[in-house]
């Protein structure tokens, strides 16, 4: 199954759904990167939820989600768009095989307690930035309390990731809930019956369920319509001329002292490992403009 988003509303207008499958996305994440178990459900989590919030966007705009934890991953990270392209690294790839009581890995003592940034870059508009702690560290839970809390709405978020013993994707997907302005108490018992009904969303992806089967589940009761369907894919937007700005962010003293000790200045994407490298001639033309553009 390709990897793909679908978002619909009930036709009593009191539902808002969409569910994705993310298995191919978050498995090139993984390669990427080369994390760990523990790192790959964590980072394929927040994807999906990455995935699902930036479908709400419009074209043009991106959604940037960032986890900020005291446990040892330390950093999640990941943009996304409402073309279905997603980014995103964690601070600390390499963690350690850890399990809970239940033998499922351990995402919330990795991430720990801390932080969850939400911030909305929009076309032609000042960005939108909200923030909540987190309640669990376990993504999920976490989205939805921002959902409710900070954006005042009503929803439920659900994302997994399963990874075979190879250490490969095996499943990942997530789908998001809201309700709307209209919706009624009977709608709301209904909804959370059928969300109580899901016991482990990755098994069912698993199982070779679409985002439409995942839907029939959630929404059982109601009839709903499909709004619109996308592909997802990992892709970096990162270039040289992006990466030399960055470079020049480093500042003036620092470039010169990397200079003199390697003869040029690398740096290297944090989303997708791509190389950039700049001789001395590049990196003083890049000051020198950058001197220029601040006195202008």
């Amino acid at each position: 199954m390709e990897d793909y988003l679908i978002r619909a509303i009930t036709t009593n207008k009191e539902i808002r759904a969409l569910a994705v499958n993310s298995t191919k996305t978050v498995e090139e994440a993984r390669k990427i990167h080369e994390t760990t178990p523990v790192a790959t459900a964590a980072l394929g989590r927040v994807m999906a939820g990455g995935l699902l919030m930036g479908s709400l966007v419009k074209s043009g705009e991106e959604t940037i989600l960032s986890i900020r934890g005291d446990g040892p991953i330390k950093k999640i990270l990941v943009e996304s768009n409402q073309k279905g392209e997603v980014r995103g690294y964690v601070a600390n790839p390499k963690l350690p095989l850890k399990l809970t009581n239940n033998k499922k890995l351990d995402v919330a003592s990795a991430v720990g307690k801390g932080e969850l940034v939400v911030r909305k870059n929009y076309f032609m508009k000042e960005p939108y930035e909200g923030r909540v702690n987190l309640i669990s560290g376990k993504i999920g839970d976490d989205l939805s309390y921002y959902f409710t809390k900070s954006e005042q709405k009503p929803s439920s978020v659900g994302v997994g990731v399963l990874v075979d013993k190879d250490q490969s994707v095996k499943a990942a997907g997530g789908f998001l809930i809201q309700l709307l302005p209209e919706a009624s108490e009977d709608t709301i018992d209904k909804l959370e019956n059928n969300i109580s009904n899901i016991n482990s969303l990755s098994h069912l992806i698993e199982e070779g369920r679409s985002p439409e089967d995942l839907l029939d589940i959630l929404l059982k009761g109601f009839d709903y319509r499909v709004m619109a369907e996308k592909g997802v894919e990992y892709k970096c937007s990162c270039n040289r001329e992006q990466v030399k700005g960055v470079m020049v962010s480093l500042g003036e003293d620092e470039l010169k002292e990397t200079l003199a000790e390697e003869g040029k200045v690398e740096i290297r994407c944090h989303f997708c490992n791509s190389k950039y490298e700049f001789n001395e001639e590049e990196v003083e033309k890049a000051i020198k403009n950058n001197d220029k553009t601040q006195e202008g």
